[in-house]
């Protein structure tokens, strides 16, 4: 292919796909959407095709369109792969001003239609850090806690992208479109970034949706009308409150931030204590959501075979971070290590985020919660053990007992935890227990039955 006689720009990429030489106006585009010289291509158009000339050894000639900045741009690439990577030519380089419906789209959020598909919504400010999340979802529950606890950071840090390696550092132009993974969920999602603009254009922030790729499995009482009246709260107070709050929590959140724009100091400690709050009133919410389903007398989960080494490995990993503030070190099973067990996976990592958010908790810094698996007989064991200041024995049970903490006040937690989780655990066959002495840390124990076809 030879060069065209009049070029706009002239470019190069690198078998990492990262842009290291550009003339402008390309060099300017990859700036304005968030990339940089060298870095990975931030225009997913151009990205997209010289991924595929690159990986089939195809020379490439295509018009492309991007968006920069409130105009539209169009132009004609002619890509060649080369041994290290991909020389671009660009010609015919157009622009126009978006028009009110393409404007609309890039100001005003996702569209009804896309809210209403998504199954998860956060808002994120300008470097896509975490300000709020919602979503109803059952399966996404663990990832709107430790995101809760983790506000600050970058929603990739919470999720798996696939085929862009690290998306740790990527603008949000290339995120926009990917499909991701979550480990509290075996669901695949699809990824949607729409901008949030200040009133003089700049961007303020980002509204993130998921939208998985199939429903969520109902469970039994799922299907079952006749018993609404007994799951008022799980099905009706907290549907009618959960997004409320959620919408509350959100706008606190933004205005905590200033992402609307100037405001004292006084008025955005204001606006985080309601988002603290409205957060409290979630997480009891929930709570005594799950007290209501765990003490109906009808109530059964839905056991299927899983590895118990993967389910802890995933909490461990949705609570490492929490960890790591406290400089706490998580002594995990290794990759190699799975053990079988016949049992509701979300419930296995619901009482496995609940006993290592209690170990950090509770544990000083600098200290080391192992994590343990072991398979005697016809059951699987999960260890959790800490050094904190450890339970004496008269106390042992009574930590099970619902709304008991023990006389620990001020830690926003509602004393249903522990009490929850046991009655998981005998639910699905299983048993959780504590063997601890004071001063000598704590040590709790999930069993869980292998299954009739498990030796």
């Amino acid at each position: 292919m030879n060069a065209p006689e009049k070029i706009e720009a002239h470019a190069f990429s690198d078998r990492r796909d990262r842009l290291v030489s550009a003339d402008e106006p390309l060099a300017g585009l990859q700036l304005r959407c968030g990339g940089e010289i060298p870095g990975v291509i931030a225009i997913p158009a151009l990205l997209e095709e010289v991924r595929k000339a690159r990986r089939y050894g195809l020379k490439i000639a295509r018009s492309i369109t991007a968006r920069d900045d409130g105009e539209a741009v169009s132009a004609w690439i002619e890509l060649t792969p080369l041994e290290d990577g991909c020389e671009i030519y660009v010609q015919n380089w157009q622009s126009r001003p978006l028009d009110e419906t393409e404007h609309a789209s890039e100001r005003d959020g996702p569209p009804s239609t896309e809210r209403a598909l998504a199954d998860f919504t956060a808002i994120l400010d300008a470097d896509q850090r975490i300000i709020a999340a919602e979503s109803e979802a059952r399966d996404l529950k663990p990832l709107l806690k430790s995101m809760e606890r983790r506000k600050s950071e970058r929603w990739t840090e919470f999720v798996h992208i696939d085929g862009l390696g690290d998306a740790s550092t990527m603008p949000w132009r290339l995120l926009d479109g990917a499909h991701a993974e979550v480990d509290c969920s075996e669901r695949k999602w699809f990824v949607r970034l729409f901008p949030r603009h200040t009133p003089s254009g700049d961007l303020a922030g980002l509204e993130l949706t998921l939208t998985a790729d199939r429903p969520l499995e109902r469970t039994s009482r799922d299907d079952d009308p006749d018993d609404a009246v007994d799951y008022m709260i799980a099905r009706d107070v907290a549907p009618a409150l959960r997004q409320p709050l959620a919408r509350i929590i959100a706008n606190a959140e933004t205005i905590r931030a200033r992402l609307a724009g100037p405001l004292p100091d006084q008025y955005s400690d204001y606006a985080a204590d309601i988002a603290s709050a409205g957060q409290h009133l979630m997480a009891l919410l929930d709570d005594l959501s799950d007290l209501e389903v765990v003490e109906a007398t009808d109530f059964r989960t839905a056991p299927d075979k899983i590895d118990v080494a993967d389910v802890a490995r995933r909490a461990a990993g949705i609570v490492g971070v929490r960890a790591r503030e406290k400089d706490i070190e998580l002594v995990l099973p290794e990759e190699d290590d799975h053990v079988p067990a016949t049992a509701e996976f979300r419930r296995v990592l619901q009482i496995l985020l609940n006993l290592l958010g209690n170990a950090i908790r509770y544990s000083p810094e600098g200290s080391r919660i192992t994590i343990e698996l072991e398979q005697t007989g016809r059951h699987a064991f999960v260890h959790v053990s800490d050094d904190g200041d450890g339970i004496p024995a008269e106390k042992r049970e009574k930590i099970f007992d619902k709304f008991e903490r023990l006389g620990r006040s001020g830690d926003g937690g509602s004393g249903l935890g522990l009490y929850i989780s046991r009655r998981l655990a005998r639910a699905m066959g299983g048993e959780l227990a504590v063997t601890s002495e004071a001063g000598e840390g704590g040590r709790f124990t999930l069993t869980l039955p292998l299954g009739p076809d498990e030796d």
